[in-house]
């Protein structure tokens, strides 16, 4: 069985490949998602948006539509701590400060420091680590505002090419930037970063286009191309051929990870680096595939 979540059934007015902009209407986000749990979890949804140890949401406010993914540490698994219940704690919290109207278009990082900084002040004691990428469509002034921490990531692609992308954040290899929680003995040993030392991005959308927003487990086991393919089928903007597509990308990049004798992006990232590897890389996959269109309420 395969996990599905989807949402927003907007009226789509814009045609793929992209219309000329005008200051007086506004834009909104078609956003549909899918994913997959790593093979031991396959098919199950957890509360809120979350595929394995991935978590998900997508939330609308008057001015703006926000989306965010985040891919939780599955080492902590080894020290007893399921690592879903902090990427999905992370991604309820910014989910929770958007409807809220508690954030500003132009700054997502602001949307991940404040929710870091709440689950740091969590009554309720939580451990973890994951990764986290925020995407922004502020409605009025077409721009879409980025925040990126680690190698979760989007692209935005206009044409059947990739005109705007997310830079992946690595310490060293396959060890992205991470938010972490650890307990208090573990302190300084845990690899932890700011959420302030966020990629973060602006970038002006046209209607039409389409931004794709995943974890890891998209993109070490797809490259552009082999997406860009996928995405060609994407033939309107209605809410049900944007789920299709992104269930034909997740469904493609879960075959590719079991694939032992496939060159994934992840095996030539690994013999880049030294290592002798070859295959896909099994790991949860959560895609939110997006369309830009004129906003109706």
């Amino acid at each position: 069985m395969l996990s599905v979540f989807s949402y927003g059934r907007l009226v789509a007015r814009a045609v793929i490949g992209g219309l000329s902009q005008t200051d007086s209407r506004d834009y909104s986000l078609v956003s549909a998602s899918f994913g997959f749990g790593k093979d031991f979890r396959k098919g199950i949804l957890k509360k809120g948006m979350c595929y394995g140890d991935d978590a998900c949401f997508i939330a609308r406010h008057r001015s703006a539509d926000v989306l965010g993914v985040a891919d939780g540490v599955g080492g902590w698994r080894d020290y007893g701590v399921d690592p879903s219940q902090f990427s999905g704690t992370l991604m309820r919290t910014c989910e929770r400060l958007v409807k809220e109207g508690r954030f500003v278009p132009s700054n997502p990082v602001g949307i991940l420091t404040t929710s870091y900084y709440e689950l740091l002040q969590n009554k309720v004691p939580l451990l973890g680590s994951s990764t986290a990428c925020i995407v922004v469509l502020d409605r009025q002034s077409h721009q879409l505002h980025t925040a990126n921490l680690g190698d979760s990531g989007f692209l935005v692609v206009r044409g059947g090419e990739v005109v705007h992308r997310s830079d992946e954040q690595q310490h060293y290899f396959n060890t992205p930037f991470q938010l972490s929680i650890a307990p208090p003995e573990a302190e300084g040993s845990v690899l932890s970063d700011s959420p302030e030392a966020a990629d973060s991005s602006s970038f002006d959308v046209q209607l039409g286009d389409i931004i794709l927003t995943a974890t890891d487990g998209l993109f070490d086991n797809m490259p552009d191309y082999m997406i860009l393919q996928e995405l060609k089928k994407l033939k309107n903007t209605n809410y049900e051929s944007i789920q299709q597509t992104a269930k034909s990308i997740a469904e493609q990049a879960h075959v590719l990870a079991y694939d032992p004798n496939y060159m994934s992006p992840f095996a030539q990232f690994a013999c880049d680096n030294g290592l002798n590897v070859r295959g896909g890389k099994p790991d949860d996959i959560t895609v939110l595939l997006s369309i830009v269109a004129e906003y109706t309420d």
